[in-house]
């Protein structure tokens, strides 16, 4: 069983080891690290001399060395060389053999400066590597901490364009809307309404349709701010909306503005058509998913569609927006009588509320 105290003690350790060697900035420390260390071992040597077999001068002597190169440095560790090497030739080699210098004794030293200069090596190399090691991995980590940084400033920057776009369409409404005072012919009036209020609506959803990281929209959450906004565009605020939304449905970017600018349009007529002169009423909103399809409904309740209405022959363009979006959206577009009232039935498929931009 892991205690919660392991990976505390692991960074520790890491942490330890990419700091060695010690003492860097003072290096007397180290050498009076390896001087300690070296005479620790001869007294070890010297007491446990009775203890180890003839033929072993050097076995405390080699630990000195290689912990004075690993804590301390090279340099110390070289100190820590020498001065092992010395105690090792005085106290315990020249005096077992005889004369001071013999092919033994050379041999033996030898052997020592050969496994201590590999150590040192060794040991030198590997510390190294870990300063290398924990130089690039604080170059990964002010490379994360820039680019959250630069990622965050995107953010806003992004988040500040789509606030500016949004409040450029609604001037623009708003210029649209007061153009309207010099006008009198009625279509064109009507025409210039209908554009200030579609540029109105998209300028009040657009920090709604993109995010920076392209993530989809909840549907339902969409329609209901789509509806919201064009309700309250429209002065009426006797008339109730419904809304009934299937949860887990996503939409793009690219699907949501056709079908913000349809539903617009469609609660647009069902308050010119059905609730003509300001009067006051329902609208009810229904969006599900059928199938591989996602079908949505706008019906008021009012007097319905005239007889012989053929929405091929109508010569509205709201309803020709509604149609050319819809084909762009692959979608099925219907207006038919559902009594009482009208229907407005848009059928996309579900494909097509998810796709990436061209």
């Amino acid at each position: 069983m892991t205690s919660q105290s392991d990976p505390e003690q692991r960074a520790f350790r890491a942490t330890f080891i990419e700091r060695l060697p010690l003492a860097g900035n003072r290096p007397y420390l180290g050498y009076g690290g390896a001087i300690a260390l070296s005479v620790v071992a001869l007294w070890l040597r010297w007491e446990m001399d009775w203890a180890f077999p003839p033929g072993y001068p050097f076995l405390t002597f080699f630990p000195a060395v290689i912990l004075s190169s690993f804590l301390f440095g090279p340099r110390p560790g070289i100190l820590a060389g020498l001065l092992c090497g010395a105690f090792a030739w005085y106290f315990f080699v020249a005096p077992r053999v005889g004369p001071i210098i013999t092919a033994r004794t050379i041999t033996s030293m030898l052997f020592y400066a050969g496994v201590v200069t590999i150590d040192i090596v060794l040991v030198h190399l590997m510390q190294r590597a870990n300063r290398r090691l924990a130089d690039a991995r604080e170059n990964v980590r002010l490379l994360a901490e820039e680019r959250g940084q630069l990622a965050e400033r995107a953010q806003v920057l992004f988040q500040e364009l789509q606030h500016r776009v949004g409040n450029n369409l609604q001037m623009v409404g708003a210029v649209l809307a007061l153009q309207l005072r010099t006008l009198k012919e009625p279509t064109a009036r009507q025409a210039i309404s209908d554009a200030a209020a579609r540029l109105t609506v998209i300028g009040r959803i657009q920090r709604q349709l993109y995010s920076p990281d392209g993530r989809m929209v909840a549907l339902d959450t969409f329609i209901r701010q789509v509806a919201e906004a064009v309700m309250a565009s429209s002065g009426r605020p006797g008339t109730e909306c419904r809304i009934e939304a299937e949860e887990g449905i996503d939409v793009g970017s690219e699907s949501a503005v056709p079908i913000a600018l349809i539903l617009t349009e469609a609660i647009a007529n069902a308050l010119e058509h059905a609730l003509p002169d300001g009067a006051n009423g329902v609208i009810e909103i229904d969006v599900r998913r059928e199938g591989e399809l996602v079908a949505l409904t706008v019906r008021d309740h009012g007097a319905g569609l005239p007889d012989g209405f053929s929405i091929d022959a109508v010569d509205s363009i709201g309803l020709r927006i509604s149609r050319v979006l819809s084909e762009q959206l692959l979608a099925e577009y219907r207006l038919d009588n559902s009594h009482p009232g009208t229907r407005m039935a848009l059928r996309i498929p579900a494909a097509q509320l998810v796709r990436s931009p061209p």
